[in-house]
């Protein structure tokens, strides 16, 4: 479909063709054929709406990251999206540099495996940060300990874990974290030759800067491809139901302690009173016997009630539930 002209651009090229700037016979097409170089080499199997998409899927687990990550770190953490790129795997290894910390993660039930490069200095500040320390990078790469390796570990399983929503739109997927390499050596997982999508994101914890970058073989997501554009992901978004999220936030709101107090009257005595007062001293309440009791829900008055006793212990039985404020 050739490009669509504005109505502005319209009117300056009938002005043109009035006043003899133009020539019609020149804009005739010729019947020559557009020719575009193809390279065999780099085969462009992503387009850029795919890569477009890419971006909006990890824009969504970029925010996750700085949701989640800040429970085990105890830092802020800033997340952002700098670019996706296709480019082949050779490319992207050779581009690696040693040590390096490289997640490979299984996208079951997508075929193949992905990988997640985090920058070493991050990978030291998250070590850092997690035996206690003020999340500091060494002053000098060396070769991450297998203490190290272990404690990372788990903070890339999460971060495997979090990859589960933001790819609802496009697949329900179980991603499972295979093992972590620190010699980009040992992460042949596709042939050097193969297209991958490079999306490359800018992680800030506290004051530590530095980049991950995850590599999505185009073998992985081939039998999903035709879902990774937005038409397709905004028209298949499912519309949330709200009943679902009000269930959701009852059964969270459920398991929250609240204080109740249940006041049996009030009085007002003296200072001296109150100083000389001794163990089988009288009070004298402002209420009687069998007048009902105010229960107050944190500060507000929610339900009347009557004491009793439930086995050993004292209790109250409603009578009554206030349902104004």
């Amino acid at each position: 479909m050739g490009d669509v002209l504005s109505q502005n651009e319209i009117d300056n090229l009938l002005a043109a063709l009035s006043s003899g700037e133009l020539d019609a016979d020149d804009m005739k097409d010729t019947g020559t054929k557009q020719v575009k170089n193809y390279d065999f080499a780099r085969p462009s199997k992503f387009s850029k709406e795919h890569l477009r998409t890419l971006e909006i899927i990890f824009e969504h687990y970029g925010r996750l990251l700085s949701t989640h990550l800040p429970a085990y770190l105890r830092k802020n953490i800033q997340v952002e999206v700098m670019n996706s790129e296709a480019i082949t795997y050779s490319e992207f290894s050779n581009a690696l540099s040693n040590p390096v910390l490289l997640g490979i993660i299984n996208f079951s039930p997508l075929e193949g495996n992905i990988i997640m490069e985090i920058a070493d200095n991050l990978g030291y500040a998250i070590v850092d940060r997690m035996l206690g320390g003020g999340g500091n990078p060494l002053e000098k790469s060396r070769d991450f300990t297998e203490i190290e390796l272990i404690i990372l570990q788990r903070v890339i399983n999460t971060c495997t874990n979090l990859l589960i929503e933001p790819w609802q739109s496009v697949l329900n997927i179980s991603p499972r974290l295979e093992r972590i390499e620190t010699n980009s050596q040992f992460a042949q997982i596709i042939s050097p030759s193969e297209m991958t999508s490079i999306i490359t994101m800018n992680i800030k914890i506290g004051s530590v800067e530095g980049l991950m970058n995850v590599c999505i073989p185009y073998a992985c997501v081939e039998p999903v491809i035709d879902k990774l554009n937005t038409k397709y992901w905004y028209s298949t978004m499912q519309i949330k139901d709200d009943g679902i999220y009000k269930e959701a936030i009852e059964a969270a709101i459920s398991k929250a302690k609240i204080p109740i107090k249940a006041v049996l009257g009030k009085s007002a005595i003296s200072v001296n009173d109150f100083v000389n007062m001794q163990v089988g001293d009288i009070i004298r309440l402002n209420t009687k016997v069998d007048d009902e009791m105010n229960i107050f829900v944190g500060n507000l008055k929610k339900f009347t009630a009557l004491p009793g006793a439930s086995s050993e212990a004292y209790a109250v039985r409603l009578t009554s539930v206030i349902r104004e404020e």
